[in-house]
């Protein structure tokens, strides 16, 4: 049997980049919410929330090591499955990752060992400021992690150089790299998306904690932060995915009409389906309900005007070459409509859901409220599976270029590498993901099971040494050693 090692190589890039990305946005989200617990300690002094910042902090050190481990492996793939796509994008990648590095990484990585085991060596507001410079870090992380993927969506700032597969982009305007049309909106939607993540993992957690009767005001102070961070980003996103949308439907509008399996164009307006099956074969949504002209009033404020439909030529970046026709420059039209519907019915639920949670909290039944606490506990999961429906959407969406316009998917693979290569490393890294995933699981359950301190429990502090002598303490053999650090 003929292995593609195209389609592998797509299919390993998706599942370690899946995996990977249960990571980065659980540290972004939770990191803003432990600047926020850590303020409060400081300004009012009570220890109850400084217990809390020091258990998210274990939690955060957990979750932030999994992400870097996990991360390095999708790198190694630019340069076994993918020379050529490395070849074309190294000169913009390179620049992006390289700022990340230095602009991200160092700040978030540099300050982590005050934030972990600089409670009782530094003094509180130097913690506080350490929190603040990781969460930074995870957020500038994510920015320059956008700009790389988002240059893929819509190129800017560059020039090609070369010929056949010498053929490479190379940088002209850094920041038209860096602010080409879609970073702005997907860093926000990414970055919201993120955050009500964190939200609902602390949400999460604390539900658990009160149904159990356990460290009852730690719960309840947690909840208190958690679920107002929750419903206000849950809201955002729904802002920041409808300016999301508009930013696609100018620059790549065969994904716009993928997300709304929007086959044909019509002299009217579009309408909008909330669910139903895209069928490419008779190109047409069936069993769907669909919304007379509300596609092209939210797209452009006017329901009488038609969007480009995928049989419009014209949504083929360059024009449709001889010997093409236009459905060759198709995505795969149902998976990316179900996909991005999911997310959008998800995100909704999101809006739904924590609104309902919030009139119980303000009539003060949100803590006796078991059935509404029994949903918390689980709907972690759902801002889990949306972001990963999210780049799914915009990815699938993206096909069947790699670099929108210039790249096609099918090119940019590595010559010299076989389907069963690819194979075995497929299933090679998929094992080693799944022992890491398991082990993550279990270290992550036992800390929750375990729990914070008591305040009365908290140590107190002494004599405090600055952030450097901590990062020097941490990095000498006759320092503290790792195990001195509570499980």
């Amino acid at each position: 049997m003929q292995l593609d090692p195209v389609f592998l190589a797509r299919l390993q890039f998706a599942i370690t980049v899946a995996f990977h990305y249960l990571f980065p946005p659980l540290t972004i989200g939770l990191g803003l919410q432990m600047v926020i617990m850590e303020g409060l300690y400081l300004r009012t002094k009570d220890r109850q929330y400084e217990a809390m910042a020091r258990f998210w902090t274990r939690i955060f050190g957990l979750i932030f090591a999994m992400g870097v481990a996990s991360g390095i492996v999708m790198e190694f793939q630019f340069g076994t499955n993918w020379a050529t796509y490395s070849r074309y994008v190294g000169d913009i990648f390179g620049s992006a990752l390289a700022a990340e590095g230095i602009f991200a990484f160092f700040l978030e990585s540099g300050f982590l060992a005050v934030l972990v085991f600089g409670w009782d060596r530094v003094s509180p507001p130097m913690h506080f400021f350490s929190t603040l410079m990781v969460s930074l870090g995870s957020i500038f992380s994510a920015i320059w992690i956008i700009v790389a993927n988002s240059w893929q969506q819509t190129p800017a700032g560059y020039h090609l150089v070369g010929e056949g597969l010498e053929r490479r982009a190379e940088v002209t305007d850094f920041w038209g790299v860096v602010f080409n049309p879609s970073t702005l909106d997907r860093l926000g939607h990414t970055l919201v998306g993120a955050f009500i993540l964190g939200g609902f993992f602390v949400m999460s957690v604390s539900a658990y904690y009160l149904l159990r009767n356990r460290h009852v005001d730690f719960a309840k102070k947690c909840l208190g932060i958690a679920l107002p961070f929750a419903t206000v980003f849950s809201i955002l996103a729904l802002v920041s995915g409808h300016s999301n949308a508009r930013m696609v439907a100018r620059h790549q509008p065969s994904k716009l009409a993928a997300f709304e399996g929007h086959f044909r164009t019509t002299e009217a307006g579009t309408p909008l389906y909330l669910f139903g099956v895209a069928s490419e074969e008779e190109q047409r949504v069936k069993y769907g309900l669909g919304i007379p002209g509300l596609l092209s009033w939210l797209v452009y404020g006017d329901a009488r005007r038609p969007v480009p439909a995928l049989d419009d030529p014209n949504i083929v970046p360059g024009g449709v070459p001889p010997g093409r026709t236009v459905r060759d420059y198709w995505p795969p039209v149902n998976a990316v409509f179900q996909v991005y519907h999911a997310m959008v019915a998800l995100g909704l639920l999101f809006i739904v859901l924590t609104l309902a949670a919030c009139v119980l909290w303000w009539r003060g039944r949100l803590f006796q409220t078991r059935w509404m606490l029994w949903i918390l506990v689980f709907a972690v999961a759902g801002p889990m599976i949306a972001n990963q429906l999210g780049w799914a959407a915009a990815e699938l969406g993206r096909q069947p270029w790699i670099v929108w316009g210039l790249l096609l998917t099918r090119e940019a693979a590595s010559k010299a590498v076989s389907g069963a290569e690819v194979l075995a490393s497929l299933v090679l890294f998929g094992l080693v993901y799944l022992l890491l995933l398991a082990v993550w699981l279990y270290v992550l359950d036992h800390k929750i099971r375990t729990g914070p301190e008591a305040p009365h429990e908290l140590p107190t502090r002494g004599p405090t040494a600055g952030w450097l002598g901590v990062a020097a303490e941490r990095a000498s053999p006759s320092g503290p050693s790792m195990t001195e650090a509570r499980d």
